[in-house]
């Protein structure tokens, strides 16, 4: 038993993209240039999967999480403003962790993090996850993004 991940870029009309991990991390660290013509300018949901392969077979789905990429006019991913929403996220999940209570004359609310988090943020339909499950296992194919130096 083993762990993969399955990355998809979803276009406008719902299509789902297939993205290699590889290709991926290179836009992350912003290796050769790497960019995605056909998603240039746009705002883009990516989901990503992470699958429980047996014997080298996808078995289900065990994680999911969903983000929004930015995409420059020469299509290389705004990996800025990723950082931002990602880390927005994160303090976000952990300031609703419970911590000991403490004097206060009233409640203040951080929501500068929060509509950071929402902007990088979304979830599928019921339709469109059954869809997500469905290529991330195999059993529906989908186009290969096409990452370009």
């Amino acid at each position: 038993m083993g762990l993969s991940s399955r990355i998809f870029l979803l276009s406008d009309d719902d299509t789902l993209h297939a993205l290699a991990g590889s290709a991926f991390m290179r836009m992350l660290r912003k290796e050769d240039n790497c960019r995605i013509p056909d998603f240039a300018g746009q705002r883009v949901r990516q989901a990503d999967l992470i699958v429980e392969v047996v014997d080298r077979k996808p078995a289900q789905v065990v994680h999911q999480t969903f983000c929004i990429l930015d995409f420059d006019t020469e299509g290389l991913l705004d990996v800025e403003r990723l950082n931002l929403q990602q880390f927005a996220r994160v303090e976000d999940f952990v300031a609703q962790m419970p911590q000991s209570p403490a004097p206060s004359a009233g409640v203040v609310v951080e929501a500068a993090r929060r509509f950071i988090a929402q902007g990088g943020s979304w979830e599928p339909d019921e339709r469109l996850q059954v869809r997500l499950h469905a290529a991330a296992l195999g059993k529906l194919v989908c186009p290969r993004v096409r990452v370009v130096r």
